[in-house]
């Protein structure tokens, strides 16, 4: 592999890192107008392992618009990032899958600002595409894994 190559590689990487990032902070913001726009225009995301829906990015915008407005404070975590770049017509490196595990911390509208009283926890599997804009997703599935209610953990 050559250093040109190489390089390459870690601007992608690094601009896979920000999309992913881009899309916590903007889930955590409410920011449901800029939501679409971390996908392509053909892009989905499937929520239903959490309750939600599966949909193009604008119907699951307006879906977390709706459910996540009962929570006065989103936070959450993207960790342990595992990018795997592959080959769109002959020319590597046009798609990437990421693997990322998440923790997320919410509170009810009208609670007491202290720890959160939901958390839960799971994998995102982004599918990835490099386009004119830079990447976006193509694809975003999320699969919970745990949570805890105020009244306890319950399984997905």
């Amino acid at each position: 592999m050559t250093q040109r190559v190489e390089l390459a590689t870690v601007r992608d990487r690094l601009a896979v890192d920000d999309l992913v990032t881009e899309y916590a902070m903007t889930v955590d913001d409410g920011d449901w107008t800029a939501y679409p726009g971390l996908f392509t225009a053909d892009g989905r995301a499937d929520y239903r392992s959490v309750g939600g829906i599966e949909g193009d990015a604008p119907q699951v915008a307006g879906w977390l618009a709706d459910g996540w407005g009962q929570f006065t404070m989103r936070q959450h975590l993207i960790v342990n990032r595992r990018v795997r770049f592959g080959v769109l017509e002959q020319d590597t490196g046009d798609t990437a899958a990421v693997q990322a595990d998440y923790v997320s911390a919410l509170r009810h509208v009208g609670r007491a600002p202290a720890a959160p009283d939901f958390m839960c926890g799971g994998r995102y599997a982004f599918g990835l595409l490099r386009t004119a804009d830079g990447w976006r997703v193509r694809e975003l599935i999320v699969r919970e894994k745990w949570r805890r209610e105020p009244d306890g953990p319950t399984a997905p």
